[in-house]
C-alpha cells in the first residue's frame, strides 16, 4: 500500500527550471549596436539593459569595449586624432576670493598616468587632490 510519506523517506529530488534562451545566440551588428547605444543613454544602467535583452552584463561591457576600439581604429584609419576627454572638477563648497600666495615647489603635485600628466598646485586640505585621484582611478578602471 502506498503512503503519502513515501516520497519523504526516499530523500530529496532535484528539479531544474530553465528560463530564458536555451541555446547560444548570434547577435547581428545592428542588434549589438542597438543594445550598446541603449546603455550609453543618460541614466541607463547596463545591468538593467542586459536583463531586458536577456544578455549577461559582462557581454554588454565587452561589446562596449569593442565599439570603443572600433571607433578608435576608424579615427586612426581616417587620420583623425582623438584627444582624451577630461571632466572638470567642481567643488560644491564656495571658495574664498583668491589672495596673494607664494608658489613653492612643494605645493605642486604631479600625477602621470598613461602618457598624461596632471598637475595640481596650491593643495590646501587635500579634498581637491582626493577628488582628482578618485577621478583618475575611475577613468583608469573603465579603460
Amino acid at each position: 500500500m502506498a503512503d503519502v510519506n513515501d516520497d519523504a523517506k526516499v530523500g530529496y529530488r532535484r528539479i531544474e527550471v530553465l528560463t530564458g534562451p536555451g541555446r547560444r545566440r548570434r547577435w547581428s551588428a545592428e542588434e549589438k549596436g542597438r543594445i550598446v547605444a541603449e546603455t550609453l543613454a543618460p541614466g541607463a544602467v547596463v545591468s538593467e539593459v542586459a536583463r531586458r535583452w536577456q544578455v549577461c552584463p559582462q557581454q554588454v561591457f565587452g561589446w562596449r569595449r569593442e565599439a570603443r576600439a572600433d571607433v578608435a581604429a576608424d579615427c586612426t584609419a581616417q587620420g583623425i586624432t582623438v584627444a582624451p576627454g577630461f571632466v572638470p572638477i567642481v567643488s560644491a563648497a564656495t571658495r574664498p576670493a583668491p589672495g596673494p600666495r607664494m608658489a613653492s615647489a612643494a605645493s605642486v603635485i604631479e600625477v602621470e598616468l598613461a602618457g598624461a600628466v596632471v598637475r595640481v598646485s596650491g593643495v590646501g586640505d587635500g579634498a581637491e587632490l582626493t577628488a582628482v585621484l578618485r577621478a583618475i582611478r575611475a577613468s583608469a578602471s573603465e579603460g
